[in-house]
């Protein structure tokens, strides 16, 4: 009787060990399968879908696996950062100084550093990634962010006041691509490259505030500041723009390395459809700035009293890289008494043009181009444009490269004559091509800042709307930075003058 009883208990333990180490296995396989659809559904989804759901903040790594986390770079990075901070400091205040001087608005007339100091929270890097490797060269892309404890004071002085500022709660968040040139000699790299990438768009939040006074004192001076700063991280820094540091101490060839103009934007501006008007009293009077680069822009004239003006007229415009940059198209209310109002802003990709193929486009105008601000949904109108890119030659390319030297300096000289209040300064005036179609040469442009509707007009030769060439060389890492010269924006007006 006990053996019978002790083989059935057997049985029925044995049985529902089976049945239980079975249900575990189907529960397993179930959560695994279920695991594997939610990580195919995650690996699907881009960078939107992400930005949807974690915010701006997310790691690079997280969207492209290529991206690799350097948790020991970071570490490190942390033990550097005071004496990093105290060199880069040098490196700041020597070069960012002469850019907040070209690049200020007109209704400043100083902007320098009276106090500088990075703070003791080191800079994070999310992941690295091997964009590219070529033979002789090394490009890594770098997810960068910033969130630290800096304590930064700028002097600002105005025609109205004078007032210092501070910066506070700075945060960066960008990707830097570095290219390092590989050579056979110690330490191995003869050449860095760095540059911010344009996509994901550079950001760099900070909150302004007055150091015993009031931002008010100086009407519109938290904008002026906030273009400043774009202005020169998208004319300066963001890619194709570069910083090309020479390394090693021995005298290298890093012409290769710096941006080169790349061909000839020819840009009319026909017309424009159903502007807004922003006058209580009559229409508003419109013309329109277009850039490749904010340093270099150029303006059409004035149309008084009008919605629908037509202006048919033809501007030049320089590419570095048509790959990646774009023409922007802004249109302005002129007024006499007050900052003139922007009644729209376009952006023309250049990778959509064709060579040498002339194209009409009707670009919608928006109140910004970012379109997470747009509030105001009203129809802003359209504008009618005429657009052809020429690749240059290498000659083209080379007379390109003298040429906008030139015209950098006498932009330089007029303002600093007063003709102009900032090298930023949209220009107007009729030009003539020349030879190939890049020496330009300008006679009797206008200069605004002030000095619009005086009569007041610089005469010039090679005063056409040309850029420079952005090939800012740091000879060591406490000089102060140089410029080659650079590409950019020559512009000639043809048409109807009044």
């Amino acid at each position: 009787m006990g053996l019978i009883s002790g083989m059935v208990m057997g049985t029925m333990v044995g049985i529902a060990l089976v049945a239980g180490w079975s249900r575990m296995m189907r529960y397993r396989s179930t959560k695994r399968i279920a695991k594997a659809v939610d990580i195919k559904l995650l690996g699907s989804l881009n960078r939107d879908d992400l930005k949807k759901l974690c915010g701006d903040n997310y790691p690079e790594w997280i969207s492209f696996p290529v991206f690799e986390q350097v948790k020991w770079l970071n570490k490190q990075l942390s033990k550097l950062w005071p004496f990093i901070a105290d060199a880069a400091m040098v490196v700041i205040k020597d070069s960012v100084e002469p850019l907040l001087e070209d690049y200020r608005p007109p209704g400043i007339s100083s902007l320098k550093f009276t106090k500088l100091s990075l703070g003791n929270v080191a800079p994070k890097i999310e992941g690295i990634r091997v964009q590219s490797l070529k033979k002789g060269q090394i490009t890594m892309d770098i997810d960068f962010r910033w969130g630290g404890d800096p304590s930064i004071i700028l002097a600002v002085e105005a025609l109205v006041a004078s007032l210092p500022i501070q910066l506070k709660d700075l945060q960066v968040f960008t990707v830097v691509r570095v290219i390092f040139q590989l050579s056979e000699e110690i330490p191995c790299i003869s050449a860095v490259v760095v540059a911010l990438l344009a996509e994901p768009k550079p950001r760099i939040d900070y909150i302004l505030k007055a150091v015993g006074g009031s931002l008010t004192a100086i009407p519109g001076l938290s904008d002026m500041i906030d273009d400043t700063v774009n202005s020169i991280v998208t004319d300066m820094l963001q890619w194709p723009h570069r910083i090309v540091v020479p390394l090693g101490g021995v005298d290298v060839d890093i012409s290769e390395l710096e941006l080169k103009p790349q061909g000839k934007l020819t840009l009319t501006i026909v017309k424009a459809n159903g502007l807004k008007n922003m006058e209580m009293i009559g229409k508003s009077d419109p013309y329109v700035v277009l850039y490749v680069r904010p340093m270099f822009k150029v303006k059409t004239k004035v149309i008084n009293n009008n919605l629908n003006p037509v202006w048919n007229e033809t501007f030049e415009l320089i590419a570095e890289d048509k790959e990646t940059q774009s023409v922007i198209l802004e249109v302005f209310d002129e007024d006499n008494l007050a900052q003139d109002k922007r009644l729209g802003i376009a952006k023309l990709a250049l990778i959509d043009l064709e060579p040498d193929t002339n194209k009409e486009f009707d670009v919608r105008l928006l109140p910004s181009l970012d379109t997470l601000k747009i509030k105001d949904k009203k129809d802003r109108g359209t504008l009618t444009i005429m657009v052809m890119y020429h690749p240059f030659t290498k000659d083209e390319q080379l007379q390109a490269l003298e040429q906008e030297k030139r015209t950098l300096e006498e932009r330089r000289k007029m303002k600093e004559a007063g003709m102009i209040g900032s090298t930023m300064d949209a220009l107007g005036g009729a030009a003539s091509l020349v030879g190939s179609g890049v020496g330009l040469v300008g006679t009797g442009i206008g200069a605004g800042a002030g000095l619009v509707g005086s009569g007041f007009g610089a005469v010039g030769s090679g005063l056409s709307k040309a850029g420079k060439f952005m090939g800012k060389t740091v000879t060591n890492q406490f000089s102060s930075a140089r410029r080659n010269g650079s590409s950019s924006s020559a512009g000639r007006r043809e048409g109807n003058e009044s």
